[in-house]
């Protein structure tokens, strides 16, 4: 669930404002998901006495009975380190893996494995106990680099750059059709669908989205291969803003209808950089993640256009 606070509630406690809204939730409930952490408010966990500000973008979990069951374990879980050093770790996140434990997935996520090779100290806190470490996030299906912070000064530099957009990041996606323009922005907003409050969609009141596009080859087969600049970081927002323009992302169970002909279980879609200003080091810093090798080979199976 996502709310958006109007300005009439401004200034009113976070636990008041989401039982005023939720209406299958106690302000009890509110506080104790609160301090559990599984509430966000911007991106980050807020205190249960926080008073909410005009423009606020609350999110909590929908599942509220199940939510409260999960227990973070560790697992012994590979990952594929890009850089580590005392304050950051960067990962090249694989396909199938969630980021963090929720309702329906609570073991096999990139938090599993962190806590399987990290002390419980030795990650940020500040996104409460289910998401130690955890930033920013991919999809479930979305491969490539993802930042951790093993401390809450690190965590905090990083994600105010974040809403300040001042990260680079840039993804590689397969798109079906053929895009003409060699370059292109997409500027729509998100919110969340009308129709299907599970996926997101162009909504005339949604948050502000901006995707640019550079073409990096077109096939004959049908596809464009793009690469996807992020200016903001909405859910979803390549696979929308793609969608939307005609040509969704190459198995996108949710965005895209017709045959899959690759047979592949996730979209391609692949965050290949990632760059930001070390939160201690004070310099900049760029990440690159290779394209997984089913994304390449399915590539190169195709024919240039010529």
């Amino acid at each position: 669930m996502e709310f958006i606070v109007s300005e009439e509630y401004e200034g009113v406690r976070i636990d008041n404002y989401i039982s005023s809204q939720a209406e299958k939730l106690s302000r009890s409930q509110c506080q104790k998901l609160l301090d559990s952490g599984s509430i966000t408010c911007n991106g980050v966990v807020p205190k249960s006495s926080y008073k909410v500000k005009h423009g606020d973008v609350i999110n909590v979990p929908d599942n509220i009975d199940n939510h409260a069951e999960i227990e973070v374990k560790k697992e012994n879980i590979p990952i594929d380190i890009i850089y580590e050093d005392d304050d950051i770790i960067v990962v090249n996140k694989p396909k199938n893996m969630v980021v963090h434990p929720a309702v329906g997935n609570y073991s096999g996520t990139l938090v599993n494995a962190l806590l399987g090779r990290q002390a419980e100290d030795g990650l940020s806190d500040v996104n409460g106990e289910y998401r130690p470490g955890i930033i920013h996030r991919l999809d479930k299906d979305t491969t490539g680099a993802l930042v951790i912070a093993k401390n809450n000064y690190a965590h905090e530099e990083i994600a105010k750059q974040i809403k300040d957009r001042t990260t680079k990041k840039e993804y590689i996606a397969l798109v079906k059709g053929i895009i003409k323009e060699n370059k292109g922005t997409i500027d729509m907003p998100i919110g969340r669908s009308v129709s299907d409050r599970k996926k997101m969609d162009i909504v005339k009141n949604g948050r502000s989205a901006i995707t640019q596009f550079e073409v990096i080859n077109r096939f004959e087969e049908g596809y464009t291969l793009v690469n996807a600049i992020l200016k903001t970081g909405r859910t979803h927002q390549i696979r929308v803003h793609f969608s939307h323009i005609g040509h969704p992302v190459v198995g996108d169970a949710t965005y895209s209808s017709g045959k899959n002909p690759f047979g592949i279980n996730s979209q391609m879609l692949h965050s290949h950089i990632l760059g930001f200003v070390h939160p201690t080091k004070n310099e900049y810093m760029e990440f690159e993640a290779p394209l997984p090798k089913y994304f390449t080979d399915i590539v190169n199976s195709l024919h240039d256009l010529k």
